[in-house]
């Protein structure tokens, strides 16, 4: 379970699809989803269900912050694909190239694999 407040063209990470289930509501603000392709509004008290596999992302937006609780069901091993998407990559929550793991994607992220390194906290 995560409480996220997204800003607008803030992401809560890159288009992907995963093996677990997850449900967004939106606490507060707007936002886009873009899932399966598509983009869908989204404003205080709407609900997605991402079904297992289902390709998404969330990306605020509106004229301020959004609050989304994320609550997903948790599978060992976490499988994770990071597909190619135009519209996850016109919003700034997509990759060029297909990625299958997500230490692929923290780059992409600001993310880094190793210790903390001075200037790693705002």
């Amino acid at each position: 379970m995560s409480l996220n407040v997204l800003h607008p063209g803030q992401s809560k990470g890159l288009y992907h699809a995963e093996n677990a289930q997850e449900d967004f509501l939106v606490l507060a603000g707007e936002c886009v989803l873009i899932v399966e392709g598509q983009e869908r509004t989204l404003r205080p008290w709407d609900l997605f269900h991402c079904p297992a596999w289902t390709e998404h992302v969330v990306v605020g937006a509106g004229n301020g912050p959004c609050v989304v609780l994320a609550v997903g069901s948790r599978v060992q091993p976490l499988e994770i694909r990071f597909p190619v998407n135009d519209a996850a990559l016109r919003r700034g929550a997509g990759t060029t190239e297909e990625l299958t793991s997500s230490r692929d994607a923290w780059p992409l992220l600001g993310f880094h694999d190793g210790a903390y390194r001075p200037g790693d906290l705002p």
